[in-house]
């Protein structure tokens, strides 16, 4: 490649002893081979640890004491990372063999850039289905279209060590959606790249997956967007924030309605009505 790149996989799992050694396997397989694996064991109860025993010759193994979840595991994961930039992988995905190459030759290409993301093949419960097109990767400055919802996925990007220290790492009082506002912060400030290869598989559709445990996720990205209304945004940036925060409060507020949570549908009711009027302001000074 005639520059070397040197990259630290960071893969945090818990309790997937069936599937984590598929995951380090695609790792091993690089065409360009990362300078470090840590696979961080986030205090897994079944046989996760005599898996790894098993690649134990080419990983560091991080075990943590308990589950803590999913972004204390990637940050104590990236603490650790000896090289400048970082791969993530979640252990129920996994990658094509020439995924590390691909995107190390995209950056030396692209030196500007410090994120960037692949395409990826979607399969649910063992069938391969394409994603919607709301879930349509991009790239550039895509702060609004990262609003909605996530179109970044932790297995499909490479970053700097360096931005996930100033951006102060996966905020680890969010149980979901951690990711969704890491690369919210991180679209805020800089361009993410895209490279259009599908060069992960990204699975879904089993039980552990925390999308199952936290249905109503629209809470979370609420409090991620939340950190952004004090922020110094352009006028269609601010337009778009509000508007999205306006629509995601009523979803919550008439979902809550719906299961009897009066309390939560006055709270996210009231807040509706205040971003509605945050943006009725906005279209006025706009106009």
């Amino acid at each position: 490649m005639g520059v070397k790149f040197q990259v630290t996989v960071v893969i945090p799992t818990f309790n997937r002893q069936h599937i984590l050694g598929r995951a380090i396997q695609s790792v091993l397989k690089q065409t360009l081979p990362p300078q470090e694996i840590i696979v961080v064991d986030d205090g897994s109860t079944d046989e996760t640890a005599s898996v790894l025993e098993t690649f134990s010759e080419n990983i560091t193994i991080l075990n943590l004491s308990e589950n803590y979840g999913v972004s204390h595991a990637r940050n104590r994961g990236i603490e650790r990372a000896k090289s400048a930039w970082i791969a993530l992988l979640d252990s129920d995905d996994y990658w094509d063999e020439t995924k590390l190459a691909r995107q190390a030759d995209y950056h030396l290409r692209n030196p500007e850039l410090r994120i960037s993301q692949c395409e990826e093949i979607w399969f649910r419960n063992g069938r391969r289905v394409n994603p919607r097109k709301k879930h349509r990767k991009q790239g550039g400055w895509i702060f609004p279209a990262c609003l909605p919802l996530c179109i970044v996925s932790p297995s499909a990007v490479i970053f700097q060590k360096s931005l996930w220290s100033e951006m102060g790492g996966f905020d680890e009082a969010l149980p979901v959606c951690e990711d969704y506002d890491l690369w919210l912060r991180i679209a805020r400030k800089y361009p993410i790249g895209f490279l259009d290869e599908p060069l992960i598989v990204k699975t879904g559709g089993h039980r552990d997956q925390l999308s199952q445990a936290y249905p109503a996720m629209d809470r979370y990205r609420i409090s991620a967007m939340e950190k952004h209304l004090n922020a110094s945004l352009p006028s269609d940036w601010q337009e778009a924030l509000l508007s999205t925060l306006e629509m995601k409060c009523k979803i919550v507020a008439q979902g809550a309605e719906k299961r009897g949570n009066s309390a939560l549908a006055q709270t996210y009711g009231a807040k509706q009505k205040a971003y509605r009027k945050l943006l009725g302001e906005l279209s006025g000074k706009m106009s």
